[in-house]
């Protein structure tokens, strides 16, 4: 296995000649590349078969659409997930936030969850993997609050989304768990808002919850880099399963 770095310059010349041919098993781009809508259009000529980061159309579309298998209805090949979502999946998990004893696609029902963060990378999609899952996540960005879920009793099959009248302070206290990742050192969560006994997960490079979280959060987890890079390694052996022969 070899590793090499393409440059934003040499990016247009070599993209076609060499990364859409055989001569890369895998592919990740660290974005932003040019900071516009190219980027969107390298994600969606990233094939599946080399997609380690799990943005290019075919996986995004099946992640909001609730489609878990690339095999149905053999099911033995499961999506490739963005990493950064996957982690934070995987932490909640680990600390029993999912109900085992509940159906798989519903182990989260009866939780509710609130993101503040809706970027395209990682807030939406991680709302949408959790709102799939069962709960109800109310996404927060700067401009609203969104509500993303599978509606009464999980009548619904793949999560739905509405604008709704609350702020941050609204919802806070009726999370059970509290995932944030405001890329600025500037913005803290009001620990008095958080509900007793919440988990606080925090995936932004600052820290966005106070030194005192732990008297109000029963679990608080300040970073999750290393599992996102267990999640990319994780990815990138299953597209060597998936596809290597």
């Amino acid at each position: 296995m070899s590793l090499e770095k393409l440059t934003r310059r040499s990016w247009k010349v070599l993209w076609w000649k060499q990364i859409m041919i055989l001569k890369y098993t895998e592919i990740m781009i660290y974005y932003p590349v040019f900071g516009d809508r190219q980027d969107q259009y390298l994600q969606s000529c990233v094939s599946e078969k080399k997609d380690v980061e799990g943005l290019c159309h075919k996986y995004i579309y099946n992640m909001y659409h609730n489609v878990r298998f690339l095999d149905d209805p053999v099911a033995e090949k499961k999506c490739i997930i963005p990493c950064t979502p996957l982690a934070v999946v995987k932490v909640l998990e680990y600390v029993g936030v999912y109900n085992k004893i509940l159906e798989y696609g519903n182990r989260l029902h009866g939780r509710t969850i609130t993101i503040v963060n809706r970027s395209e990378v990682v807030g939406r999609p991680l709302a949408a993997l959790l709102a799939n899952d069962g709960a109800k996540v109310y996404s927060v960005d700067i401009d609203n609050v969104q509500e993303f879920s599978r509606g009464d009793g999980l009548k619904l099959s793949r999560y739905h989304a509405a604008d709704t009248t609350f702020k941050l302070e609204d919802v806070l206290p009726l999370s059970d768990v509290v995932i944030t990742g405001v890329p600025s050192p500037n913005f803290k969560v009001d620990t008095s808002l958080l509900k007793e006994g919440c988990i606080a997960v925090n995936f932004s490079s600052a820290k966005n919850f106070n030194p005192d979280v732990r008297d109000r959060a029963s679990l608080y987890v300040p970073s999750i880099g290393k599992i996102t890079i267990m999640m990319l390694e994780r990815n990138l052996l299953r597209l060597h399963d998936y596809y290597s022969t």
